[in-house]
């Protein structure tokens, strides 16, 4: 009796694994012989190329508003003396340098601060 419900065991968490990756996503396909046959998408596991943007676009955003903040000169001054700095201030000043778009968010910003 015990080999009966082993193998009871087995097929229904067979059954279980089948069910837990449908329910992921499944294509329908029609087999030569008229079976329905559902098959589980296989994830892809991309690069998450929308968070990136979101990292850099609010990267941006926040030198804008430090720049609108404690005005052009103050910042270039700032980054000035952190480039003569240890290596991890050098590499923040190399990454904080003021760019073009970092600037038009600043004197669209200004006149709010």
């Amino acid at each position: 009796m015990s080999d009966a419900t082993n193998t009871f065991s087995n097929r229904l968490k067979a059954v279980e694994r089948k069910h837990a990756k449908l329910a992921r996503g499944y294509s329908c396909k029609v087999g030569r012989d008229g079976l329905i046959v559902f098959k589980p998408k296989r994830r892809k596991i991309g690069f998450p190329w929308r968070s990136l943007a979101l990292i850099v676009v609010g990267f941006l955003a926040f030198k804008g508003l430090v720049i609108a903040q404690i005005g052009e000169a103050s910042y270039e001054q700032r980054i000035s003396e952190m480039s003569q700095g240890p290596l991890q201030e050098q590499i923040g000043a190399f990454v904080m340098q003021p760019d073009p778009l970092a600037e038009v968010v600043a004197r669209n910003v200004a006149p709010y601060f």
